[in-house]
């Protein structure tokens, strides 16, 4: 059995691992985006980085995918994609899943919990409908 712990180590073999501590510009530059994937509970109770784009990790494939019928526009773009999730976990999967399907990716290594943690910023999640919001 190939444990997740194995698949995390995996991934982040090949990927560029952001700290959090040296993410603190990166919701500002024009040429990345920023890319919420946690469960919409956690973006509710927790807040998010400003300016991110939530893409729930179950419909990441699809929304990458721009034959898919759920392609979304902003992963069209031509940005640098920073993904993250709680502890790292999630976006380091994530990541090198969308790393293989040809996007320009990182992660943050120690996820929204050492985000929060360097004291970067955080806002609530938009409401429903509003730029952003998914």
């Amino acid at each position: 059995m190939k444990h997740v712990r194995d698949m995390v180590r995996e991934a982040n073999a090949v990927l560029d691992c952001i700290p959090a501590a040296e993410a603190a510009g990166l919701p500002d530059d024009p040429t990345v985006r920023m890319v919420d994937l946690r469960d919409v509970r956690e973006l509710e109770r927790e807040g998010m980085i400003p300016g991110a784009f939530h893409c729930p990790r179950g419909m990441l494939e699809f929304w990458i995918d721009p034959e898919s019928p759920y392609a979304k526009p902003e992963f069209a773009e031509d940005r640098r994609f920073v993904f993250y999730c709680a502890s790292g976990w999630r976006s380091a999967l994530s990541a090198k899943v969308a790393q293989e399907m040809g996007l320009r990716v990182a992660h943050i290594s120690d996820g929204f919990t050492g985000w929060k943690a360097a004291g970067h910023p955080v806002v609530a999640r938009p409401a429903k409908g509003a730029p952003g919001a998914r």
